[in-house]
């Protein structure tokens, strides 16, 4: 499979990975406000009163996790996996310890059974290799890595 193709099939799964999260927190805040809309007042009054307040900061976490999933969406629009010397967002970059893809913090991905980082561009390692181009060298946990491909 060409370059190309290999970052078309990365991204879909990028995008995968956030769709699934998005589904899961606007899940979790319906199951938080369905429990909050149907909770009745118990004779122990207290206890009724933490167990609200409990499920408003609940949702509240899952308010802050959904605009976090919204703003990383937001890069995933933002990525153009066309070719360029320098890396960049979009990026694919070959090294001989390992492969990534310039993206976002999406973890391992298998595409034709090769196995792929997808990283964020603000990540760490993301930061060292922005701007590089093949044959660069950059040095990452005390080791020298040599850049041996740009797509």
């Amino acid at each position: 499979m060409n370059s190309e193709k290999v970052k078309e099939a990365l991204l879909a799964q990028c995008r995968t990975y956030v769709h699934q999260r998005l589904q899961r927190i606007q899940n979790t805040i319906s199951d938080i406000q369905e429990s909050l809309t149907s909770e009745t007042k118990s004779t122990a009054g207290d206890k009724h009163e933490t167990g609200r307040a409990m499920l408003q900061l609940e949702r509240e976490k899952a308010g802050k996790q959904l605009a976090e999933a919204q703003k990383i969406q937001e890069v995933l629009a933002k990525i153009n996996i066309s070719s360029a010397n320098n890396i960049r967002l979009g990026s694919l970059v070959i090294t001989p310890q390992a492969k990534y893809f310039i993206s976002i913090s999406a973890g391992q991905l298998i595409v034709d059974d090769q196995l792929y980082f997808a990283i964020a561009a603000n990540s760490p390692i993301g930061k060292l290799l922005l701007g590089k181009r093949n044959g660069d060298t950059f040095y990452f946990n005390q080791k020298s890595v040599i850049i041996e491909k740009v797509c």
